[in-house]
């Protein structure tokens, strides 16, 4: 690998005020200065590695938002209250009246629902394709066209974005691609590929404990500036900071990503290619059928896997629940949203992380009322857990 995410990650030197290992915890939310004219400065960013307000920086987030820029080999970082307080702000920082979007279609439902149903307001437009059909998003470029946006691995379709293609036509264009990394972090890494600008969700994978809510946003030092302008930067006015003490976790669990993202991978794997041997419409990058299966090997970082995202076709949502009920009363995992976590999470993707989504879209997208998206956990025993599966397909029979 050209760039070593979790190298990158453990060269950083960060320690506490007295020689913590540990960097301290930013326990205030203004900060005092000496000399007023180092505040001035301070408040125009002219005073390196000062703090003004911690809804702007505090020492506890930048700790953390430079580990991310490393792992993601970006010259900067920004850390949000929540995935989609990232994902918000940078495209409202980078649209305005009257710009248009070209958007993957399949993407998650709070997104989607941003595009479509709230961007609208300030005659920001967005025209929705299959990202996998590059003829497709070429198409739906217009003159008004500032920004095309995908997920490297969509939800809840796990379609695979070719990044280096959707980069290539938007330098052509002259417009900025924007890649949500979210269900692969250090598996792909999107500004390695071409991508602008890349957001996650820290909430999933990268925390991996289900215990907050927050997001990040990479990109060059310049966007990054941008958006905590004190006078327009869309982070700054809109507020979305992250609290220092949850900073904090995230930082310390960022050392163990390589390890978990390594199991959520292995574990998906056995998974998948047992659902296939039961006769199961089984969707995984990894296995050879995939459609996206070449591009994700040709852009990926094979020391970590496809990634613990696998969903199946259960037909109906009356089997899906039947299915996901059996599954949680014989701990597999829980029915509930959101992924990442240390255990197996499972739902019915086109009523819940994607209900946003009109059901008319849902259909012509090719999302079955029957899909069941699993977060595969970090199980020891996954043969235990795939015969705890085998034994609720047999009771749906």
């Amino acid at each position: 690998m050209k760039h070593d995410p979790s190298r990158a990650i453990f060269e950083m030197k960060q320690f506490g005020e007295f020689g913590d290992v540990n960097p301290s915890i930013t326990d205030s939310a203004t900060y005092t200065f000496l000399q007023a004219k180092t505040m001035a400065d301070t408040f125009h960013g002219e005073a390196e590695g000062c703090f003004l307000y911690s809804r702007h920086w505090n020492p506890s987030n930048k700790y953390l938002a430079d580990v991310l820029a490393a792992m993601e080999g970006t010259q900067e970082a920004w850390v949000t209250a929540s995935g989609m307080a990232a994902i918000t702000s940078a495209i409202l920082q980078l649209c305005n009246a009257g710009d248009h979007i070209v958007s993957s279609v399949t993407t998650y439902g709070g997104t989607f629902a941003f595009m479509q149903n709230y961007l609208p307001k300030f005659n920001i437009k967005t025209t929705f394709v299959d990202i996998t059909d590059l003829a497709a998003v070429r198409k739906a470029i217009t003159p008004d066209t500032k920004l095309i946006y995908t997920e490297s691995m969509t939800n809840p379709l796990l379609q695979i974005s070719d990044i280096p293609a959707l980069a290539a036509i938007a330098n052509e264009y002259n417009v900025i691609l924007m890649v949500d990394n979210t269900f692969t972090p250090m598996i792909i890494q999107p500004a390695a590929l071409g991508a602008h600008v890349v957001v996650y969700s820290m909430t999933k994978f990268i925390n991996g404990k289900n215990d907050c809510v927050a997001g990040a946003i990479c990109g060059s030092r310049e966007f990054i500036s941008s958006l905590i302008d004190v006078n327009n930067g869309t982070a700054m006015l809109l507020g979305p900071a992250l609290d220092p003490l949850r900073s904090s976790g995230i930082l310390k669990n960022m050392h163990t990503l390589h390890i978990r993202m390594q199991q959520h991978s292995k574990n998906a794997m056995y998974l998948a290619v047992k659902m296939k041997e039961a006769g199961l419409k089984i969707s995984y990058p990894g296995l050879p059928e995939h459609k996206g299966h070449e591009i994700m090997k040709s852009q990926m970082n094979p020391d970590f896997g496809f990634g613990g995202m696998l969903s199946i076709d259960m037909v109906t949502s009356e089997r899906a629940s039947r299915f996901m009920e059996l599954m949680e009363m014989h701990d597999v995992g829980y029915l509930a949203v959101s992924l990442g976590y240390f255990k197996t999470l499972f739902s019915n993707s086109g009523k819940s992380t994607s209900s946003e989504v009109p059901q008319e879209v849902q259909h012509d997208m090719g999302l079955s009322e029957g899909l069941v998206r699993f977060s595969v956990g970090l199980d020891h025993d996954i043969e235990h857990t795939w015969n705890s599966i085998e034994k609720c397909l047999k009771m749906m029979e």
